[in-house]
Formats: C-alpha cells, sequence, structure tokens
C-alpha cells in the first residue's frame, strides 16, 4: 500500500500482519479525495485543514491528508499491533511534527475530554464494521463542538449495515464501494 498522490506520493506504508486491522483500500481513499476536492458540496480545501482519524489503524487515511497538505492530524487507535505500525508509518515518512497519537480507548469516559480544544474540518471514522455504538460518537464530537463549521464527517462502514444516526446528523453523500459504505455528513 502506497500515499496517492501530494508530496509523500508512492511512499510506502508498512501493513498489519493480522486481519483486525482492515487498511481502507486505495482505490477507495482515492474516491474518497475526488469527492473532497472537488465536490461543491464542501466548501473548505485541505491544505492547511486539521484532521482528526479515529480508529486510525495504521494511518493509511490521516497521512493521506498530510501527503496533501493538510495541517495536521490527530491520529486515535488503540490496538497495540495497530499502533506500532502507526507510529512507524508516522516515522518513515518523516510526518512527526505534523501528527499527535492517542492511544486511548474512544469510549473511554474522558476521551473527547482529553483530545485537543480546536476545530477540525475532517473528521474521519473507521470503526470496526459491527461497532453499534456509532451515534455516542456523533455525540460526543457534537457535543464537544470538534467538527468547524464547514467540516465534514466521514464514516466507513460495512454496506450491509444500517445506522439510525441520531437527528442532528446530516447524511450529504454516501457511495458504495465493494464491501465499504462511506458516509459523508456533518451536523445541523
Amino acid at each position: 500500500m502506497k500515499i496517492i498522490s501530494g508530496y509523500l506520493k508512492n511512499k510506502k506504508l508498512i501493513l498489519p500482519l493480522d486481519k483486525s486491522t482492515r487498511p481502507l483500500k486505495s482505490m477507495v481513499r482515492e474516491s474518497i479525495f475526488n469527492i473532497v476536492e472537488h465536490s461543491k458540496i464542501f466548501n473548505f480545501k485541505i491544505k492547511d485543514s486539521n484532521v482528526l482519524d479515529l480508529f486510525s489503524g495504521i494511518g493509511s487515511f490521516g497521512l493521506e491528508f498530510i501527503s496533501r497538505g493538510a495541517n495536521n492530524v490527530i491520529f486515535c487507535e488503540n490496538y497495540q499491533p495497530s499502533v506500532k505500525i502507526l507510529k512507524k508509518n508516522i516515522l518513515n515518512l518523516n510526518c512527526s511534527k505534523n501528527t499527535l497519537v492517542f492511544e486511548k480507548d474512544i469510549y473511554s469516559q474522558n476521551f473527547f475530554q482529553n483530545l485537543p480544544n480546536k476545530k477540525f474540518e475532517i473528521i474521519y471514522l473507521d470503526p470496526p464494521f459491527k461497532e453499534k455504538r456509532i451515534n455516542e460518537i456523533l455525540h460526543n464530537i457534537n457535543n464537544k463542538k470538534l467538527l468547524s463549521k464547514n467540516g465534514i464527517i466521514i464514516l466507513h462502514r460495512n454496506k450491509k449495515t444500517i445506522d439510525n444516526f441520531n437527528d442532528f446528523f446530516l447524511i450529504k453523500k454516501e457511495k458504495i464501494y465493494g464491501l465499504s459504505k462511506i458516509i459523508f455528513g456533518s451536523f445541523f
């Protein structure tokens, strides 16, 4: 797996050895970035943006943002085999100054209170496909007001998953790629 575009284009990423982590396929990442960069639905630029990458895995999505000019990315991952690879990928790509790694459980009592008090243009959620507590995460993001006014939430789910989102979450676009469903949304 490689970085698709930007100043880190074609740089290789270390992949996980186990099947517990499922990195987003390059084709899906590229499609997401095309939608974000060229759709009239979104009103922000990737350059100089702040990104929150929840359930980061090995960091392929957030590192792609760094390569394309994002100001910084906060990676949140607590599965230790993935954290080790994530840190190696950050180090190998010389991205330490633009990144912060949170190694806490997203569902821990004070996870969201411990995040830096800033606004994010992009919040990416890639939880395990079987995860059912998506509304809890969205509620915490909304309560802490982490999403900037023109920001988007990008959610990766299994295409068969039916989520009943809170009434404050607005789906702006939805795309299916193989087994993946990508949801672009924001808050009312």
